[in-house]
């Protein structure tokens, strides 16, 4: 029914994570109806995701140059670094504006039921982050909540006895406007824990 061009567009599409069929068809005819150069810019923008983007020598998030905007600005704090599982990470913890030290992107968490073992992380590239520095790091352990996640803060914690480093985690508790009724008791034995 539909031209092939259009069916291998909305294929495509339908190969993104949390695009279904219909919102990939939709999106199909949206291009379908841009002017042509908006279309070449689409495709060019396409091309130049895979050809220009690299990974920060540094803390492993992406860049267009050798080190990422974060890591080469001289107003970030290099002895304070948030330890997060993966690049998207870092969106919310920027979008705050409270944080003005540097990250490192480990490329995931301990995890032996999917093979992401210590080695395969980027653990061995933090203790040399933190070796280069004679003053002490403070390292920020930002991962989520859950067995994986803890289970990677507790390796890291015990690894990084052997540096020089300060090592904390991200406070856990009652999100505001929470209901006491509602909430589960690892939350709430969180929010005892770490009250203020």
């Amino acid at each position: 029914m539909l031209p092939q061009p259009l069916k291998n567009l909305i294929e495509h599409f339908s190969k993104l994570p949390g695009i279904g069929q219909r919102t990939a068809t939709r999106l199909a005819f949206f291009l379908l109806n841009q002017p042509p150069d908006d279309l070449k810019d689409f495709a060019q923008a396409l091309m130049e995701l895979k050809t220009k983007t690299k990974v920060c020598q540094n803390c492993f998030n992406l860049s267009s140059e050798t080190l990422c905007a974060i890591c080469s600005d001289k107003k970030r704090n290099p002895l304070i670094i948030c330890v997060v599982e993966d690049i998207l990470d870092i969106i919310p913890l920027e979008r705050t504006k409270q944080f003005g030290g540097l990250y490192h992107v480990l490329g995931g968490l301990i995890s032996p039921t999917e093979g992401l073992t210590p080695d395969k992380l980027k653990i061995k590239e933090l203790i040399a982050r933190i070796k280069k520095h004679p003053e002490q790091v403070e390292i920020i352990l930002a991962f989520n909540p859950t067995v994986e996640g803890d289970a990677t803060a507790l390796y890291l914690e015990r690894i990084l006895k052997t540096t020089n480093a300060k090592v904390s985690r991200l406070a856990r508790g009652l999100s505001a406007g929470g209901d006491l009724e509602y909430t589960d008791e690892a939350t709430l034995i969180n929010a005892l824990k770490n009250r203020k």
